[in-house]
């Protein structure tokens, strides 16, 4: 029998797979590798809160899906009042439990993993869904039962200690990291944007079409600077579907919906550079992204933003539809020779799916020893 069990909710991997998603996605792939470095025999396995249990497909290998089918919301409907179900009696014996997505279950005795990614639900809870309000009642439960936090920048670190009134030993930063395909990104080709009816030159944003996104503004701005200069490019909003609607009744503005990986890379990096107005993130993974690529990047002037772009994007205040038009014109300016790109190249490479293994290991190991 191995030595340790480590079990990931592995729901986000269901459907349409957003920022989260594919957190869990490549954090799953790169622990064996990470658990190997560490000379550690431990067991992998994935399990996922869905009546429809379907399966969990790209799992590497010997990571193995497991447990019943139940609803999320038939169970967190349950663990809003208590104790049960133990996620024990769902999925069988496991030595931790990693709720990736800010739900970590009750448990008999397994030692609790809880990564939240931001505190959207309390700081901006009119910009989010019933369903992520229901984490002001459950992530409170389980860090009362002990939970460890892991969390994708320091600043959201910061933040869940203040907020919870955590020791700093019950919160660890695990940055997220960057795919090496990411850095050999070329551009979409141009029958392929016209096939889509997507202009060959555009600004871009990428992400779920949501509330606190701040894409109202970013349009308001688009439109603003397109007043000033009649040759400022398109807006492209790339990601799936989400709570903003008719977003794209405005000249200049293009909506892809999901796009698979390998097309993703091909519009960030054909594009003059990307936008995130955010009003807030846990990390800003499209910004390391398009860094990656090489690609300009205009970003709200929030500080987990700074964290992760460092001085190679241009900021701008996310509340301010002119500060974000001025933003949006400085980052239009900024030189794209290959010196620069190299340098948002370098700057992205710090960021990698190993070391976001390798650190949530140490906090496996360390709450399981």
């Amino acid at each position: 029998m191995c030595d340790v069990r480590i079990t990931l909710d592995a729901t986000p991997l269901v459907g349409v797979r957003t920022g989260i998603g594919r957190y869990v996605e490549h954090l799953v792939a790169a622990l064996p590798g990470a658990l190997e470095r560490r000379d550690v025999d431990a067991e992998v396995v994935v399990s996922t809160w869905t009546a429809r249990g379907g399966a969990v497909e790209g799992l590497p290998p010997g990571v193995v899906q497991t447990g019943r089918r139940v609803p999320a919301r038939l169970v967190r409907s349950l663990w809003r009042r208590g104790g049960w179900p133990p996620v024990e009696l769902l999925i069988g014996r496991t030595d931790v439990f990693h709720g990736t997505n800010f739900v970590s279950p009750p448990t008999r005795r397994a030692r609790e993993v809880v990564t939240v990614h931001d505190l959207t639900y309390e700081r901006h809870a009119a910009t989010v869904d019933a369903a992520s309000l229901l984490y002001r009642e459950l992530v409170p439960r389980a860090l009362a039962r002990g939970a460890q936090v892991v969390t994708p920048t320091e600043v959201v670190a910061a933040d869940v200690r203040e907020h919870y009134g955590l020791p700093p030993h019950q919160v660890t930063v695990t940055p997220l990291g960057v795919e090496e395909a990411w850095f050999n990104a070329t551009p979409a080709p141009a029958a392929w944007l016209a096939q889509r009816g997507l202009p060959g030159e555009y600004v871009l944003f990428v992400g779920s079409l949501d509330p606190r996104k701040n894409l109202r503004r970013l349009l308001d701005a688009h439109a603003l600077l397109r007043t000033r200069d009649p040759d400022v490019p398109d807006l492209v909003l790339a990601g799936p579907a989400g709570r903003e609607r008719d977003l794209a009744d405005r000249p200049g503005v293009h909506l892809t919906g999901w796009l698979s990986d390998t097309e993703l890379r091909g519009v960030v990096a054909g594009a003059r550079a990307l936008a995130l107005p955010s009003l807030d993130e846990g990390f800003g993974l499209p910004a390391l992204e398009s860094l990656a690529a090489g690609r300009h990047v205009l970003a709200a002037d929030i500080a987990v933003l700074h964290e992760v772009a460092g001085t190679l994007a241009v900021y701008a205040e996310p509340l301010d539809v002119d500060g974000l038009a001025d933003g949006l014109a400085e980052v239009l300016a900024v030189p794209d020779g290959a010196p620069a790109r190299a340098a948002r190249q370098a700057w992205a490479r710090g960021f990698t799916w190993a070391r976001t293994a390798e650190r949530t290991v140490d906090v496996y190991l360390d709450v399981a020893s």
